[in-house]
């Protein structure tokens, strides 16, 4: 045994609060990096998935005898011989019939796996699955959401909390009201897309299936897939080192990692899965598409008398999933009349899912652009009307906020973004021949924390390790937990080692939900300090090291109740074309209040992303389903818009001082909040250049035309 440097033998600088670029940064740079479709394996065959071609009905028949005869191929499995899948699923998630992959004949929707084809090469595989026959039973299918369809229905819970809550009379004090704000919003289907497609690979090894998967929790996804199998926990190991990307659409057990773990079991031997971008559009889940309707009360002052949220979204006939959108105003604003309220409309369409910022993405857009169509109307300025509505408290569930400072972040985000200068009169500032005009709205996203374990480990030569199995899907939580675990042992970062994404590793969060960072580092640094308190001077480290393991459910669980959020104020600038109908962005400022930044260098490319997804979202994302065959228009980004580099103008993010008291570090979540909001800014922005109010995303050049030319306002609202 030899005597390891103390942790405190030497004072260090703080590592939490100060840049650092990602460790894993030059091996994504210089493709050492290996992502799921990366990882070798010998004797590797390779899957391609057959997707159904019609939008409803039952598989008659699967030609596969001609396909078997093609060179390479190996197997076709299918609903007649594919293993068979626990019935009952529940994951990570609850129930979820989505994952029943080639179980049966129903095919609940265009793109749905009725196949698999495996074959010595991908190329193999993918020209065997374009020749293999599948015919169908169809039957007559809905594709389309509106508020009027029969099928509606109340929906019990969200994500956290009821379908519905209500307070006082909201017809009386809307009745009561000196203004009145009614308007309907929409929102249609949107798309992860993840720069990464989903892929995984499966394999046998003594008795283990061994899985390498492109997910956002590997320990969850394991115990889903051992759930799926009918195995032990332990019978699966699951590793994601390196992911692409994910925004909710990674995770949890996706086909590509049930098929490939299917098709390695019937072979023996290792077999890939990986999605095409087309069939990421039916088999990894969406945005749904919304409806929603805001009705506003107000005093002549702007003080909020009535607040009523509803909201619409579409889901599939094989799981329900609902967008929590009017949750967004349970937090925000208060009045004696509140009431919010979901309903869910089963359609022949796949299943949605979590997409960054869900619920509040489309929820704020239409309670954000509702409220700046109230000050308007009440002749109050944005800003200060969102002052007037400050609560002291939760407006739903009356708890104390543990932070809430949304005034001070628009007070600076106005003094930065020069927000006094504004003439608050619409469509009156030109430059040439465009017409010019600036937005703002609020932001909040829910912060939350999930018990996680972690082991921390002392080397002989100085130097730890940390294990958890975290996910780094692009944010730097790597680095970031790197700089936790270093001030928790007193040490500097390149002393530490952190290996995350093994299920083997334990417990862990997903990444997802803006809780991860805030989940795992609670973990990450009380193993880490008791590490350090074992390591009194004079203490050797054995030749393997000495591990201690945490364990944060106690501490999570004795939490106690609060409104916990995140908050923030976003601005935007644009400039409109009126005779083409363009609109260009031509700066965003957000200014958050999201806890204690473990590393800013990361945290703010995470917080600007999300503003360039609100920018995208308010201009260009927009999925069209052709309601005669039930599939999308378009299945590539060729037809799905994103917003480019040509789109973004400069786009500032910076945060104030806002640490949870109840967090050992203090953090609060930053992965979604920058979404939040900046959709409503660019539109309140577009109604401040042309005088026109845009209720329906995406705000495209021929709606700007068609508004133009139409009466000045649109929807219904009431001034005494």
């Amino acid at each position: 045994m030899t005597t390891a440097p103390h942790a405190t033998a030497t004072a260090t600088a703080p590592a939490v609060g100060t840049p650092h670029i990602r460790l894993e940064g030059r091996d994504k740079v210089t493709g050492a990096a290996r992502y799921a479709a990366d990882h070798p394996a010998d004797d590797l065959a390779h899957g391609w998935i057959v997707v159904s071609t019609v939008a409803r009905g039952r598989i008659r028949s699967v030609d596969d005898t001609p396909v078997l005869a093609l060179p390479g191929v190996l197997t076709v499995l299918h609903h007649g011989n594919a293993p068979r899948l626990e019935e009952d699923f529940v994951g990570t998630f609850g129930p979820d019939a989505t994952t029943r992959i080639l179980q049966h004949d129903r095919v609940p929707h265009m793109g749905w796996p009725v196949a698999l084809v495996v074959a010595e090469t991908p190329e193999q595989a993918r020209e065997a699955a374009e020749a293999l026959v599948v015919t169908y039973d169809t039957e007559p299918h809905d594709v389309g959401l509106r508020p009027d369809h029969p099928g509606c229905r109340p929906v019990e819970t969200v994500a956290m909390g009821p379908g519905t809550t209500g307070k006082g009379d909201v017809e009386a004090e809307l009745a009561a009201s000196h203004t009145v704000v009614d308007a309907w919003y929409t929102t249609p289907e949107e798309y992860h897309h993840p720069l990464e497609p989903h892929a995984a690979m499966a394999r046998w090894d003594d008795g283990r299936l061994e899985v390498v998967d492109s997910t956002q929790g590997a320990y969850a996804t394991a115990r889903d897939l051992a759930r799926l199998l009918g195995l032990e926990p332990s019978a699966v190991r699951l590793r994601s080192e390196h992911v692409g990307g994910g925004f909710g659409s990674k995770a949890q057990a996706r086909p590509h990692v049930v098929l490939a773990a299917m098709a390695a079991t019937v072979l023996g031997r290792p077999v890939r899965v990986a999605l095409t971008r087309r069939q990421m559009f039916s088999l990894v889940g969406h945005r749904s598409a919304t409806v929603q309707r805001v009705r506003l009360g107000a005093d002549a002052d702007g003080r909020l008398r009535a607040l009523e949220h509803t909201a619409l979204s579409a889901t599939s006939t094989v799981r329900e999933f609902v967008e929590p959108s009017a949750a967004y105003g349970r937090v925000m604003y208060d009045a004696d009349g509140h009431r919010t309220d979901h309903r869910v409309l089963p359609l022949d369409i796949p299943t949605p899912t979590y997409m960054r910022a869900p619920g509040e993405a489309p929820g704020s857009f239409a309670l954000e652009c509702a409220l700046d169509e109230l000050a308007e109307r009440c002749g109050v300025d944005p800003i200060e009307l969102r002052a007037r509505n400050e609560p002291a408290a939760g407006p739903v569930s009356g708890l104390p906020f543990a932070g809430r400072r949304l005034t001070d972040c628009f007070t600076e985000g106005a003094r930065r973004f020069g927000w006094a200068e504004r003439d608050p009169r619409p469509g009156v500032r030109r430059d040439g021949r465009w017409l010019l005009g600036t937005g703002t709205a609020a932001s909040s996203f829910f912060t939350g924390t999930f018990p996680a374990t972690a082991t921390a480990t002392a080397h002989p030569d100085g130097t730890f390790t940390v294990r958890i199995a975290a996910a780094d899907i692009g944010t730097g939580a790597r680095t970031a937990l790197t700089q936790l675990a270093a001030d928790a042992l007193e040490v500097t970062p390149d002393r530490v080692r952190v290996r995350i994404a093994d299920s083997d590793f334990g417990d862990a969060w997903v990444a997802g939900g803006s809780m991860g960072t805030r989940s795992w580092g609670w973990a990450v640094r009380l193993a880490a300090r008791d590490l350090r308190e074992r390591l009194a001077p004079g203490v050797t480290v054995p030749p393997g090291g000495l591990t201690v393991r945490s364990d944060t459910e106690a501490a999570v669980r004795a939490l106690a109740a609060y409104e916990r959020h995140a908050f923030g104020a976003q601005f935007a600038e644009v400039a409109v074309d009126p005779d083409s109908g363009e609109i260009r962005v031509r700066r965003m400022l957000g200014v958050f209040a999201a806890g204690r930044i473990i590393n800013p260098l990361t945290a703010r490319g995470q917080l600007t992303g999300g503003m360039i997804w609100g920018l995208s979202m308010a201009l260009h994302e927009e999925a069209v389903r052709d309601a005669t065959t039930g599939g999308l228009a378009h299945t590539d980004l060729a037809g799905y818009h994103v917003a480019a580099h040509a789109d973004v103008p400069a786009v500032e993010a910076d945060w104030l001082d806002d640490p949870d008291p109840d967090d050992p570090v203090g953090i609060k979540g930053i992965g979604e909040i920058g979404t939040v909001g900046s959709a409503a800014a660019v539109a309140n922005a577009v109604w401040h250049a042309t005088g026109v109010r845009h209720r329906h995303l995406p705000i495209r050049p021929d709606r700007v035309l068609a508004a133009a030319a139409a009466p000045r306002e649109e929807g219904r609202a009431r001034h005494r």
